[in-house]
């Protein structure tokens, strides 16, 4: 069990200021978008577009460790986070999702990499967005008469309720570089009118295999995001050629952070031996525990929480801070390690890893874990362009007020039932374009697909 400590006060007190920031923002989004701070389109004038930029596992504190002179630029000419709170679980699908969507996990329903619906039964890195339960990013675009494109976020590989982005990227693979999402980028931007995305988004392997692997402070971790700012910096040359900073904004963010993690805790071994039977699911710095017995939920609960390193929940005890209880993917009990531990017996890919890891005396890395109480959990957000002051430094952000910030850049309106807000210091409102059409209606949940449908690759390591 780890120490209590004032996580929970601290997660009050931010839930009341964000709540307080949201209703600002609603009550101003009319007046605000009349009144924009960028000169209005005139006739001909090209329409406000914005691209979104993922890097994975890029921890807040990275940037200032080594000479990386497009991140560089984008701070100086642009703005800064001092760091980007993720979700809970700070994990690349809850994490992803949740910065498209402007939910948190309870809404959205990604809980994990790899979870279990209780009625559905087992998501593992899947690349089909009918799991989402709530309006994503390029969906509400689409919608709203704004052409979208997706190279590669979680989620956008399909169709949502029959809604896809106008471009998109299919299926997921992971050995496709970023030099050729830059390319493509490009040349999306490069597109006639009528064809050419107004947002893209973009996922990026960031630091966070190397991060895994050989821990956060590793040189192979540096060598990584070295690599990363190379590309970034193309991108930022292609858009100096094509002089589209009076319309484009260029949006940089991570969906996590990385922690070093050197020990294990067994909470399968400690049910076993006191008659508990179930399943672990997914494991890592989180976990869910699917008993045979699930009325014995909080006896399992006790008995885990009293593990060095561990915080066990039964579903129904979970504190409300965490936004985590889903009606059919939570577990019977969720479990929370604390650094440096991170939670075994799931037997997965990961765990082995680790385990080889240990073997040859390498440090480690892990994510996944609580935002609120461990701080290197926080990721980044950088922004430079249209509507961007150079210099801003608009303090910590939330995930949740990226896409909010991103949809009001465009003059659009954010994703239904989105929880987050504008960044203040960066949401000049947008002059939207002449012929957009009204928004249409949010699309109903389409038809489960049938057992046995379409394939789909093998799960690639987004993790």
């Amino acid at each position: 069990m780890t120490a209590p400590g004032p996580a929970d006060a601290r997660a009050v007190c931010c839930a009341a200021v964000r709540l307080l920031i949201l209703a600002a923002a609603l009550a101003s989004t009319g007046a605000a978008r009349a009144a924009a701070a960028d000169a209005p389109a005139g006739p001909g004038a090209r329409p406000p577009a914005v691209v979104l930029i993922s890097l994975d596992g890029v921890r807040h504190d990275y940037l200032d460790r080594d000479e990386l002179p497009a991140f560089a630029r984008l701070a100086r000419e642009g703005a800064r986070a001092e760091a980007l709170e993720p979700v809970f679980p700070s994990s690349t699908f809850p994490s992803h999702v949740s910065l498209a969507t402007c939910t948190h996990p309870d809404r959205h329903g990604i809980v994990a990499n790899a979870f279990v619906d209780r009625a559905r039964g087992a998501f593992d890195y899947e690349n089909d967005a009918s799991w989402i339960e709530a309006e994503p990013l390029w969906a509400a675009a689409e919608r709203q008469g704004v052409r979208a494109a997706t190279y590669f976020w979680v989620g956008s590989e399909t169709p949502w309720r029959g809604v896809a982005a106008f471009h998109r990227k299919a299926p997921f693979d992971a050995d496709v570089p970023e030099a050729a999402k830059v390319e493509q980028i490009l040349a999306w931007l490069d597109l006639p009118p009528a064809e050419r995305p107004r947002l893209v988004l973009s996922w990026w392997h960031g630091a966070d295999d190397a991060g895994h692997r050989h821990g956060p402070e590793a040189e192979e971790t540096r060598a990584a995001l070295r690599a990363q700012d190379a590309e970034l910096g193309r991108l930022l040359a292609g858009l100096d050629a094509r002089a589209a900073w009076a319309h484009t904004t260029l949006v940089v963010v991570s969906d996590h952070g990385m922690a070093e993690a050197r020990d294990v805790v067994d909470p399968m071994r400690v049910l076993a031996e006191a008659g508990l039977r179930g399943r672990l699911v997914n494991g890592a710095a989180f976990a869910h525990v699917f008993l045979e017995q699930p009325a014995r939920a909080a006896e399992a609960a006790a008995l885990l929480d009293a593990l060095e390193g561990l915080d066990a929940w039964a579903a129904a005890a979970l504190p409300a801070r965490f936004r985590y209880r889903h009606p059919t993917r939570t577990g019977d009990v969720v479990l929370l390690a604390a650094p440096p531990f991170r939670i075994g017996g799931a037997r997965t890919l990961r765990d082995f890893q680790f385990a080889l890891g240990r073997l040859a005396g390498r440090r480690q890395g892990m994510h996944g874990y609580d935002p609120a109480s461990v701080p290197e959990m926080a990721g980044i957000f950088l922004a430079a362009g249209r509507g961007v002051p150079a210099g801003a430094r608009p303090g910590r952000v939330h995930a949740l007020d990226v896409a909010p910030t991103v949809a009001r850049l465009l003059g659009i309106d954010p994703p239904a039932g989105c929880e987050g807000a504008p960044i203040p210091a960066l949401a000049a409102p947008a002059a939207a374009p002449a012929a957009a059409p009204a928004p249409a209606p949010l699309p109903a949940p389409s038809p489960e697909p049938a057992p046995g449908g379409e394939a789909r690759p093998e799960p690639a390591p987004r993790t």
